[in-house]
């Protein structure tokens, strides 16, 4: 299974893979996490990718994506190329216009549910990857769990928790 995050710096695009990747390893999986991003971080283009197989993985950097999640109009237009025929793409709806409907597109406004629900834009990451385990069930929620708590700061362990059920019980 590959993976890729993506959208600019700052949103958490990288937070997600890592956290992906090591639910994968704690569910017994293989997995392997890549990262990119610009110079200046903080606005700058950004990806992580998460490769997950239950045999060895060869490849750094997958060749055909099955998911795609854009956090950003530039990241998806960029990327949506990459995504495999039968891949899933998972969008925010808040931020990036899809031109053309694929069979498996989901998409939530994470961003505007994040800051309704919890006052910080910031969860928005947290709520997709809650939405993306929910949808896909590709490594389990409680994995997911255990990895947001080894990976957050201790202080906000409650709030991330919360984001990512939030996500996970979206219709």
């Amino acid at each position: 299974m590959n993976i890729r995050f993506t959208g600019f710096g700052g949103q958490g695009i990288v937070l997600s893979g890592v956290i992906y990747g090591w639910a994968a390893i704690l569910d017994g999986k293989n997995a392997i996490q890549t990262q990119s991003y610009g110079s200046e971080a903080r606005g700058g283009s950004c990806k992580c990718d998460v490769i997950i197989q239950d045999s060895y993985i060869h490849e750094l950097e997958p060749s055909e994506l099955d998911v795609l999640v854009a956090f950003s109009q530039p990241a998806y237009d960029t990327y949506v190329p990459t995504l495999g025929s039968g891949g899933i793409l998972l969008v925010d709806q808040d931020l990036v216009n899809i031109e053309e409907s694929r069979e498996k597109t989901l998409s939530i406004p994470a961003t505007d549910i994040a800051y309704k629900k919890m006052n910080r834009k910031i969860m928005a990451n947290i709520i997709m990857m809650g939405y993306l385990t929910g949808k896909t069930r590709i490594i389990s929620a409680e994995s997911v769990e255990k990895s947001i708590s080894s990976y957050v700061p201790a202080k906000t362990i409650d709030e991330n928790l919360t984001a990512f059920r939030l996500g996970l019980e979206l219709p």
